[in-house]
């Protein structure tokens, strides 16, 4: 199969099976000789800002000179993206490999009427073989959805566990309160691994707290107490983190204020990584201030930007800062997926932000919402807007009716950012 062929295939997956018990997982590594067995695990969940806590996480590995891959979802433009190793997307020669490895397993578990693996399993497995043929030292895993049922959670021994921050999502999945969420999510806290946590939420934190007591797992708890932020410029945040009685200056290359969080979760965990690594406080350092991380409040082009915010505390975060460096009036480019409550998002975008335009469209995909449907929800606050369903004449239209000096944002989906970037345009 040619590697259009191999997406087309995958892509098509979710039509014709579901979600598997992690069994099913285990029992499809095992075909596979069990390449997970090959690399350390740091092992990532949360609702917001898990990408970005791996991405920093695995900036610092790379500085310290290990050979690291860095397994995310979902990707932007090319399927490749989710297999990163040293900073890099894996070539399609090898993801056409590792297709063939996987589909030969699986064409013999459905011999035995074993089930098909579902996409995320199917793109997981293709991880574990890239990985371990390119020989990756650690590996930085990032969960699909929730923790204790995902299909990365079959490591019973990874190096460590990190928790981002938890808010309401995929409540007809995970549970329909932070507490049942983060139970979920605490899923993949292992006996006595350590454990590093964003201890904003009280109501999260008591049940991860719990879960790492329950599982003798050390853990530490990290909270905007830890954080002073020293200055914000338009391609950086410097700040302080602070342990007791101890200090360190940081940076970042990021605008967005919620990033200082996600880099000091970060920089506790690779500071719990186990001494014998070695890992500088030069490179922590350095390893934060090389991180790339496309589509989270992302600089496109000047004074416009990218930001794959898709849930409630994404949005909150999101507009926290446009209103930090959006200037007076700035222009929205805004989609969704249906699955999502478009109705309380647009209450936030509508009420929290004086939008010189508002531009709706739709992420072409079986999963994108009717921008009518958003259109609907901004005419009960009053809020005029411009419908245009092709993302790229979207996009088109919304540059060029950006005035000089005026911001543009576009925000409410990874699977929009991903369509922007495709464009040759961008």
């Amino acid at each position: 199969m040619t590697y259009e062929e191999i997406c087309e295939y995958i892509y098509k997956i979710p039509k014709f099976t579901k979600k598997n018990s992690l069994a099913h997982t285990k029992e499809l590594m095992r075909r596979l000789k069990n390449p997970q067995d090959s690399f350390a695990v740091i092992h990532v969940a949360g609702s917001n800002g898990k990408g970005s806590v791996c991405a920093f996480i695995s900036s610092i590995l790379r500085e310290a000179g290990f050979r690291t891959g860095l397994f995310t979802s979902p990707h932007l433009v090319c399927m490749e993206e989710r297999f990163c190793i040293d900073g890099k997307n894996c070539s399609r020669e090898d993801f056409v490999w590792a297709y063939g490895q996987v589909r030969q397993a699986v064409a013999e578990m459905q011999e035995e009427k074993m089930a098909h693996p579902s996409f995320f399993e199917y793109l997981f497995a293709m991880g574990m073989v890239i990985f371990k043929k390119k020989g990756v030292k650690y590996l930085v895993l990032e969960t699909g959805l929730g923790g204790r049922l995902d299909a990365t959670n079959i490591f019973s021994k990874p190096l460590l566990t990190v928790i981002t921050s938890i808010s309401l999502e995929h409540t007809e999945i995970l549970g329909d309160t932070i507490e049942k969420i983060a139970a979920e999510k605490a899923g993949i806290i292992k006996e006595r691994v350590p454990v590093i946590f964003d201890g904003n939420n009280s109501d999260a934190s008591a049940v991860i707290r719990e879960r790492a007591r329950q599982m003798g797992a050390p853990f530490c708890e990290i909270t905007l107490k830890n954080i002073k932020i020293r200055e914000i410029t338009g391609k950086k945040i410097d700040f302080c983190y602070r342990t007791g009685y101890d200090v360190v200056e940081l940076s970042i290359p990021f605008v967005a204020e919620y990033q200082v969080m996600n880099a000091a979760v970060a920089y506790a965990a690779s500071c719990e990584l186990p001494a014998a690594l070695g890992i500088s406080q030069a490179q922590r350092e350095r390893g934060l201030a090389k991180t790339r991380w496309p589509g989270r409040m992302q600089e496109a082009a000047e004074r416009i930007y990218f930001d794959g915010a898709h849930n409630m505390d994404g949005i909150r975060l999101f507009l926290q800062t446009v209103k930090e460096i959006g200037g007076e009036r700035p222009m929205l480019l805004f989609s969704m997926v249906r699955e999502k409550d478009y109705h309380s998002v647009v209450h936030l975008l509508a009420g929290d932000v004086d939008w010189g335009e508002v531009v709706l469209t739709k992420i072409p995909d079986e999963r994108g919402l009717e921008p009518e449907l958003l259109r609907e929800e901004f005419s009960l606050f009053g809020r005029e807007t411009t419908v245009i369903y092709d993302c790229k004449d979207a996009y088109a239209y919304a540059v060029s009716k950006k005035a000089k000096g005026q911001y543009l944002f576009c925000s409410g989906s990874l699977y929009l950012i991903g369509e922007l970037e495709k464009q040759d345009q961008i």
